[in-house]
C-alpha cells in the first residue's frame, strides 16, 4: 500500500505501485514528492486544528500526529524516488540526495500547514481562539478547513497542468484558481459573517493569502513548473547571482505591486554569502530615514528619501564584510531601502495632499522584497546543496535602523509565520516606539494610520492576527503581545538595541523633552525585561546617539555590563538560549535633569 495514501491524498498523486527491485522513473519520483507534500499538509493541518481546539495553541514540534505525518511523507518520497541519482535526474537539484529531498518535503509540509494555522487562529499562541465564543470558534475551524482545502485544490490543479504541459492551458488553470478562491470566500463568509474582528483581515484577504501558499507547495513539490508561472520559488529565468557581491534587484510594479513614495520602482540589495559560506545564513536590515504623516512634514522631506534606486547597503558595524568586525560578515545580506515614510507598514495606499503625493507601500515593499530574496536563496540552495531549500534551513537575523526598527517590530510576525523563516531573530535598533500618553503620540497615531487615506495608510491588514488595534503600534505592547509566541524555536526572540539618550527618538515619537522619554524607556524596560524572548542592549551614554549597530566603533568597542555588541550578537549566533540583558544605569540621572533611576535592578 502506498504510504502517501495513508495520509489521505486524493486522486493519483503518489498513490502508485513501484515494482520490487525497480529503479523508478522521474515521473514516479515527481508524483511521489508532490503527493506526499500535499497529503502531509492535510494530515499536519488536521493535527494542528486539534491542538488549537484542545490546547488553545500550536502543537509542539514533537507532537505525535505531526511527527507521524511528516515521517510518512518522508517515507513516501524515499519509496517513490529510491536513490540520489533519481532525485537528481528528476530535476530537484544536481546535488540533491534522497534523504535531503525527503527532509525538504517534510519541512515544506510543516511550514505551509503552520502558516495557515497561525493566520487563522491568531498566531502560534492562538490569541484569536482564546478570546472567541463557541460560535466564533466554529467560524475559525470552518475558515481553517476552507483554507487548507483551498491550498490542496489549487496545488492539485497546478500538478495536473505540470504533468501534461502539452495540453494544459495556464489560462484555464488561472480561471480554476479564481473559481476556487471565490468559493472559499463564500464558505468563510457563510461560517463567519465577518472574520475581520477575530484576525484583523477580511475573508477575501484571508483567502488570497492562503491561496498564494499553493504556489509554494507546487514549487516545493515539483522540479519545474512549466507551463505555469508561479508566485513562489526560484524563477527559472534567473541566472545565478555572484557570491559575495551586492546586486540590486528592481521589482516591477506590474508583477510585484511595489512602489516608492514618489511613484518610482522599489529596489533592494542582496549579497549572497561568499563561496564556501552557508548561503542560508541571512541578515536583513531595513534602512532608516524618519517618518512623515501630515502634509507639512512630508513637504519637508528630501526627495531622495522617496526613492530607492540610488540607495546602497551600509558597510560598517553589524553590516561590515570584515570578519574581524561583524560575526555576520560572511552571511547572505539583504538591505531594504526606505522610500515611503511609513515605517515599513504602509499597506499600498496613497496620501494625496495639496502640495505633495506620497505612496505608502512600506509593508508591501518589505514583504515582496523578502519573497524575492527568499526565492533567490532557494534557487542557490537547490543548485549547490544536497538538501536544497526548506524554510527551517534558513537562520536569519531581521532588523533595521530607526524607521527600520519600527518596521522590524511591525513585520517580524510575518517573517516567522508567512515567509516563513521560523528560525529568525529580530534586532530593532533605535526604534522603541514609546508612547507619550498624549493625543499626538504613537498609540493615537497608530489607530489613525491603520485606517484609510487621506491620513491612513491601510496598515491594518498587515498587522499580526493577534494585535491589530492602534495601541499595537506601541513598542512595549508589541513585545507583550508577541511574547507568548516567542521561543517556540530558540531563535525566535527580540534583541533590542538603543542608547538611552536618543534625541531623534524623542522627537519622532512626539515627546516634548528628553527626560520623559528616558523615563518611559526605563519603565518600559523594567516592564518587559522578563518577557520570554525579549532582551536588551542599552548603553547609557550621556551624549545623544541615534542608531548604534551599523557604527563600527560602537559595535566593536562600546561595552555594556562587560560585553560589547559584537560579542552579544556572536553569542546569540552560537547559542540563542544564552542571550541576556545588557543594560546600565550610567550617569544619566546626574547628566540629564529630570531623569529618574531605573525602577528595577540593572548594572551600575
Amino acid at each position: 500500500m502506498c504510504v502517501v495514501a495513508l495520509l489521505g491524498c486524493g486522486d493519483d498523486d503518489g498513490d502508485h505501485f513501484i515494482a520490487a527491485g525497480s529503479v523508478g522513473s522521474p515521473a514516479e519520483c515527481e508524483q511521489a514528492v508532490s503527493g506526499a507534500l500535499r497529503g502531509c499538509i492535510g494530515a499536519v493541518s488536521s493535527a494542528l486544528r486539534n491542538c488549537y481546539s484542545d490546547a488553545g495553541e500550536l502543537c509542539a514540534d514533537d507532537a505525535a500526529p505531526v511527527v507521524a505525518a511528516m515521517d510518512a511523507a518522508g517515507a513516501a518520497v524515499r519509496s517513490g524516488c529510491r536513490s540520489d541519482a533519481l532525485a537528481q535526474q528528476t530535476g530537484y537539484g544536481p546535488l540533491m540526495s534522497l534523504d535531503g529531498l525527503a527532509v525538504r518535503t517534510e519541512e515544506a509540509c510543516r511550514a505551509e500547514a503552520t502558516s495557515v494555522a497561525a493566520r487563522t487562529f491568531g498566531g502560534p499562541q492562538g490569541a484569536a481562539w482564546a478570546g472567541a465564543n463557541a460560535a466564533q470558534r466554529t467560524c475559525l475551524l470552518a475558515a481553517h478547513a476552507a483554507g487548507v482545502g483551498l491550498v490542496d485544490d489549487i496545488a492539485a490543479a497546478q500538478a495536473d497542468c505540470i504533468r501534461a504541459p502539452a495540453t494544459c492551458s495556464p489560462a484555464l488553470v488561472a480561471d480554476t484558481v479564481t473559481d476556487l478562491r471565490q468559493a472559499a470566500v463564500a464558505e468563510v463568509v457563510a461560517a463567519c459573517g465577518s472574520i475581520q474582528a477575530r484576525i484583523g483581515i477580511d475573508a477575501a484577504t484571508y483567502v488570497a493569502r492562503t491561496a498564494a501558499q499553493a504556489d509554494c507547495v507546487t514549487a516545493a513539490g515539483h522540479p519545474a513548473s512549466a507551463p505555469l508561472e508561479l508566485g513562489c520559488g526560484p524563477d527559472p529565468s534567473d541566472a545565478p547571482l555572484p557570491r559575495g557581491e551586492y546586486v540590486q534587484v528592481v521589482l516591477d510594479e506590474a508583477e510585484w505591486g511595489t512602489r516608492c513614495g514618489d511613484g518610482s520602482p522599489y529596489a533592494f540589495q542582496i549579497r549572497l554569502a561568499p563561496a564556501g559560506s552557508p548561503v542560508e545564513n541571512v541578515i536583513v536590515a531595513m534602512q532608516g530615514g524618519g517618518v512623515c504623516i501630515f502634509e507639512q512634514d512630508c513637504r519637508n522631506i528630501p526627495p531622495d528619501l522617496f526613492e530607492a534606486l540610488t540607495d546602497r547597503a551600509p558597510t560598517d558595524g553589524i553590516f561590515s564584510n570584515d570578519p574581524a568586525v561583524s560575526p555576520f560578515a560572511n552571511w547572505t545580506k539583504v538591505f531594504l531601502p526606505y522610500c515611503t515614510q511609513d515605517v515599513f507598514i504602509g499597506g499600498g495606499r496613497t496620501s494625496e495632499f495639496n502640495a505633495i503625493t506620497v505612496h505608502r507601500y512600506g509593508a508591501v515593499n518589505t514583504r515582496q522584497a523578502l519573497r524575492r530574496a527568499r526565492d533567490i536563496v532557494w534557487g542557490e540552495l537547490d543548485r549547490t546543496t544536497a538538501t536544497g531549500y526548506h524554510p527551517r534551513r534558513v537562520r536569519a537575523f531581521f532588523g533595521g535602523f530607526s524607521a527600520g526598527a519600527f518596521g522590524t517590530l511591525y513585520n517580524y510576525h510575518w517573517v516567522l509565520d508567512d515567509l516563513p523563516w521560523p528560525r529568525t531573530t529580530a534586532f530593532p535598533d533605535a526604534g522603541l516606539a514609546l508612547d507619550n500618553g498624549e493625543q499626538l503620540g504613537v498609540a493615537a497615531l497608530g489607530g489613525l494610520l491603520l485606517g484609510e487615506p487621506p491620513l491612513g495608510w491601510g496598515a491594518r491588514a498587515f498587522t499580526p492576527p493577534y494585535c491589530f488595534r492602534g495601541e499595537c503600534a506601541v513598542g512595549p505592547n508589541v513585545l507583550t503581545l508577541s511574547a507568548p509566541r516567542l521561543l517556540r524555536l530558540p531563535e525566535q526572540q527580540f534583541m533590542i538595541l538603543t542608547n538611552q539618550n536618543d534625541q531623534t527618538q524623542v522627537g519622532t515619537t512626539f515627546f516634548t523633552a528628553t527626560a520623559p522619554w528616558v523615563n518611559a524607556l526605563r519603565s518600559s524596560y523594567c516592564a518587559t525585561k522578563d518577557l520570554p524572548g525579549v532582551s536588551y542592549f542599552m548603553p547609557a551614554e550621556a551624549r545623544s546617539i541615534h542608531v548604534i549597530s551599523p557604527d563600527t566603533d560602537l559595535f566593536v568597542d562600546l561595552e555594556v555590563d562587560g560585553e560589547t555588541m559584537q560579542d552579544w550578537f556572536a553569542g546569540a549566533i552560537a547559542d540563542p538560549t544564552a542571550v541576556v540583558n545588557r543594560v546600565e544605569e550610567g550617569d544619566l540621572v546626574r547628566e540629564l535633569q529630570g531623569v529618574e533611576a531605573f525602577p528595577c535592578a540593572v548594572a551600575p
